[in-house]
């Protein structure tokens, strides 16, 4: 396992940042866009904190506690999330018991499916390690991630927490809006909001990763690095087979063939391919106000034709009937059924 590191882009600020360390306050709220490395910057705030000889407020990444980090076994750090995401991070863990281990999460005889929020009791298990001595005599680190998975009893639970907090404890909480949290919550944090990096540094950075073309996947991905990686890793284009063929009948006044798209899209997760109709829309809305499109530009004449043909009031609607989909992304009903109706609604918004 490798020592969590600092994307370039966010070097300076933590830096300048980890240089108060003396001063830090008890509880911090790591904010910015998707797809900028936000956890990256507090997995790796976290290992600086931890670390025993820091070089310019970084981790040195050679004494004894870089090790345990890298080692994933740091006695004073740890991982607040919820079971569905530790499944996806490759973990067996889920939360923390109360021997300073982490309890796997109950899917056995119960079958029972890894928690998508971070639960009470993980909150509360951390007690018995907030009442025991750091072992270095250091910091002792909290990374609560994605900060908005904690339910309304795990956030007061939270809060009472950071009402008195323990000792020579940093808490860490990732989040891309502070206001998806408890007003109350976010008060007793300090926030430091990360920012989206310059095109230039994100391009370079995405090339280096082998990412070709750069500029198309940074653009599908609003300017965000990991998650422009994060779409070429699982796509063959920025811009999606599927929505070419629905956009270019649209733009020529056709109709497309939404049936069979609607068979492509049922073997696609939902919320994926919604992502890209929303993408689209923001386009759609550029264009219709003779804005240049920001998501996708290899279809910046199709966006446009249509643009030109649309109702603007027609398609704010549909776009905002499209992030209420979002809530049935996880459990469509009827899949097909689900993409076919979508598609029925994107046709007739984009039909003038």
């Amino acid at each position: 396992m490798s020592l969590a590191q600092f994307l370039p882009w966010h070097e300076a600020t933590a830096s300048a940042w980890l240089a108060h360390r003396e001063r830090f306050a008890h509880a911090w709220l790591i904010h910015g866009a998707a797809g900028i490395g936000k956890l990256d910057f507090a997995a790796a705030a976290a290992a600086s904190l931890l670390c025993e000889s820091p070089r310019n407020g970084l981790a040195c990444g050679e004494c004894i506690a870089c090790g345990w980090v890298r080692s994933g076994n740091h006695p004073d750090l740890r991982r607040i999330r919820p079971e569905a995401v530790a499944v996806e991070e490759g973990s067996d863990a889920a939360a923390p018991d109360e021997e300073g281990g982490e309890a796997a999460p109950a899917t056995g005889s119960s079958k029972r499916a890894p928690s998508k929020e971070i639960r009470v009791d993980q909150i509360r298990s951390l007690e018995p390690w907030f009442n025991t001595a750091t072992h270095r005599g250091g910091w002792r680190v909290a990374l609560i991630y994605p900060a908005h998975t904690l339910n309304v009893i795990s956030a007061n639970a939270l809060l009472k927490v950071l009402e008195e907090p323990p000792a020579h404890t940093v808490f860490l909480m990732v989040v891309e809006a502070p206001d998806r949290l408890l007003p109350t919550l976010v008060s007793r944090c300090r926030r430091l909001p990360l920012a989206t990096p310059p095109p230039e540094q994100a391009l370079a950075w995405l090339r280096e990763q082998g990412v070709r073309p750069a500029e198309g996947w940074l653009a599908a991905a609003g300017g965000a690095p990991l998650g422009a990686l994060r779409l070429a890793q699982q796509g063959d284009s920025p811009v999606p087979a599927w929505l070419n063929q629905l956009t270019e009948p649209l733009a020529g006044g056709r109709q497309p063939d939404v049936g069979t798209l609607a068979e492509t899209l049922e073997k696609l997760p939902a919320a994926e391919w919604l992502d890209a109709l929303q993408r689209f829309y923001t386009d759609l809305m550029l264009a219709a106000s003779g804005a240049a499109v920001r998501y996708f530009p290899a279809l910046g004449q199709d966006v446009a034709a249509i643009g030109k043909r649309v109702r603007p009031a027609v398609v704010a609607d549909a776009a905002r009937w499209l992030t209420r989909q979002r809530g049935l992304a996880s459990h469509p009903l009827n899949a097909k059924l689900f993409a076919h109706a979508t598609l029925q609604r994107v046709v007739l918004s984009c039909q003038g």
